[in-house]
């Protein structure tokens, strides 16, 4: 039998966004009152747990309330053709719900918690709610499992790993102008097909052997699966 090809998916909020999920982009960089950056980094934490905790536990109210969308199926799909690992700038579970088998979270996974005092203690959370009250084995708060703005991203070295063995790449509803994620395609190799779906223009003109299909997510997953598997 043969060896099944590497498929390598860089996925962002646009293949998200079509299950409903709201954007940072969307927010217009605001939640409530409250500027993202107040919500979303370490030092938000530590002048106001309580409204960071809130923040969190309305985002995954919403997230138990969405489902896969096409997107998000047709990757599971392609796990029948090709070897296929996806990087995510995503934090929630959707890709797992619909199935894919091979995930990476750089930015943290929406539906986990962990210590603030031991970083390798995560745990699974059963319900949406997140409390002042909820508490590690080691006696102190859990805070969202989430890489907030200003922290270093742990996963990006295994990443890099994982794109530099890429067979072919797959960039879906991301723009790729965020960093550390915006560099991971420079470690494909040149002679790597690359595949851009997003609705919008994006500039990747230094990159040679590239195909656009402008199409929300959805549409371009079903366009990328005929060009492939045809």
């Amino acid at each position: 039998m043969a060896t099944k090809k590497k498929l390598v998916v860089l996925s962002g909020a646009g293949i998200s966004s079509e299950s409903g999920l709201r954007t940072f982009r969307e927010m217009g960089g605001l939640w409530e009152e409250y500027d993202v950056m107040e919500v979303a980094s370490p030092q938000a934490w530590e002048r106001d747990p309580e409204l960071v905790t809130r923040f969190y536990n309305e985002r995954r109210k919403q997230l138990l309330n969405c489902q896969p969308n096409d997107g998000h199926i047709i990757l599971h799909e392609l796990e029948e053709h090709f070897d296929v690992e996806i990087i995510t700038q995503n934090v929630d579970d959707l890709h797992e719900r619909a199935g894919s088998t091979k995930i990476l979270h750089l930015h943290g996974e929406l539906i986990k918690a962990r210590s603030t005092v031991d970083e390798n203690l995560i745990y699974e959370l059963n319900d949406w709610e997140l409390t002042s009250d909820s508490k590690c084995e080691k006696g102190s708060c859990l805070r969202p499992h989430i890489v907030w703005f200003g922290e270093a991203v742990p996963a990006i070295s295994e990443a890099t790993e994982i794109v530099s063995k890429a067979d072919i790449l797959v960039i879906v509803g991301t723009s790729m102008n965020v960093y550390p994620a915006a560099g991971l395609i420079d470690y494909a190799s040149s002679n790597c097909p690359i595949y851009i779906i997003d609705p919008n223009e994006i500039n990747m003109s230094s990159y040679g052997n590239r195909t656009f299909i402008k199409e929300k997510a959805s549409i371009g997953m079903r366009k990328l699966f005929e060009i492939l598997v045809s």
